[in-house]
């Protein structure tokens, strides 16, 4: 399996994803300010992901402080919560890990741990977060293959693979599921502009895999649809709000337009860490915007002209009614999704 994130002593090891596919090199974080910039700067990225990088440089910070006594250590704890929850708004996994290290914390502290106890029980909860996430990758591709044709042409957009997971995938787990359950598949990978994580990370895994791989321009999915040559469309999601809207990387919301207006079905795939029943809709999701650079340059080559205005915003909505289904480790969603998905944590 692709080894996106590992803990190794006491650093936290993860590849980085600017440099695919043409460089396989990893970072190699000894600080939870270091796995902090790491998240911020997309050396690693996929909202799953995040929340487990997060768990892991909580646990690494926490095992590095010299705290003696129970209230100091906790108040450093909660600096480097904070610290973890600005480097990016919109994926909810990564609140939903912090929460839940707050809480194994909580509980140590309520059953009398000493401060030793205490960082063995972090790093315990957040090997926990990793191993639970890869578990329920798996459970997820195993739920969506039931809706892959036994012969499957797929598109997807941006990367919800093993590289946005602890391991195996979410989006791409589906694809991995179907593959295993005996089923012929090909897939469609949309570049994804401007960071290009279609291009650059999602044809990579698949290619590894042995999976065959087209990888399309982002205005090229429209043509491709309408020329019949798209079963099914099937994405990841960075949250999901209780009434089925859901956050994924932009150009999302375009390809589910076009699903719909061509009578594809589109599927999210994600786990129940990222639906987000606090958030009623869509219009509440915060959108993170990024440096303008992503736009006007790739690599160090200027695209824009000096004096050009960017809009750069990471993510789009895709609004409920678009969603054919939402595939979880706990099975298959469907519209009304305010019921539904309230019934998926029952």
């Amino acid at each position: 399996m692709l080894p996106t994130i590992a803990r190794e002593d006491d650093v936290v090891v993860m590849i980085d994803q600017r440099k695919l596919p043409a460089k396989e090199l990893y970072v190699r974080c000894k600080t939870a300010p270091e796995v902090a910039r790491a998240i911020k700067a997309m050396v690693i990225r996929g909202a799953p992901a995040i929340g487990v990088a997060a768990a892991m440089g909580i646990a690494l910070g926490t095992r590095r402080s010299t705290a003696t006594g129970t209230q100091k250590f906790a108040a450093e704890f909660a600096r480097t919560c904070d610290m973890m929850a600005a480097t990016r708004p919109t994926a909810v996994n990564l609140f939903w890990a912090i929460d839940r290290m707050k809480q194994s914390l909580a509980a140590g502290v309520q059953a009398g741990e000493s401060v030793d106890q205490l960082k063995d029980r972090l790093d315990r909860e957040a090997d926990a977060i990793h191993d639970e996430d890869v578990a329920n990758c798996r459970k997820m591709g195993a739920y969506g293959a039931d809706v892959v044709p036994q012969e499957a042409r797929i598109l997807t957009h941006c990367n919800a693979g093993a590289l946005a997971t602890a391991g195996y995938g979410t989006a791409l787990g589906v694809i991995r599921g179907a593959v295993e359950a005996g089923k012929r598949v090909t897939v469609f990978a949309d570049e994804t502009r401007p960071f290009l994580q279609g291009a650059r990370l999602t044809a990579w895994e698949l290619v590894r895999d042995g999976i065959q791989t087209t990888v399309i321009t982002d205005n090229m999915t429209g043509a491709l649809m309408r020329q019949g040559k798209v079963d099914l469309v099937v994405v990841g999601a960075d949250r999901i709000a209780a009434n089925g809207d859901t956050a994924n990387k932009i150009g999302t919301y375009s390809v589910a337009v076009l699903a719909r207006e061509h009578q594809i079905p589109f599927y999210v795939a994600a786990p129940l860490s990222t639906i987000d029943l606090k958030t009623p809709d869509g219009s509440h999701i915060p959108i993170e915007e990024r440096n303008a650079r992503e736009v006007t340059h790739v690599g160090s080559s200027q695209l824009a002209p000096v004096g050009a205005l960017v809009w750069n915003p990471a993510f789009d909505v895709t609004p409920h009614h678009l969603i054919a289904g939402i595939i979880t480790e706990r099975g298959i969603f469907r519209a009304p999704y305010t019921e539904s998905l309230r019934r998926a944590f029952e």
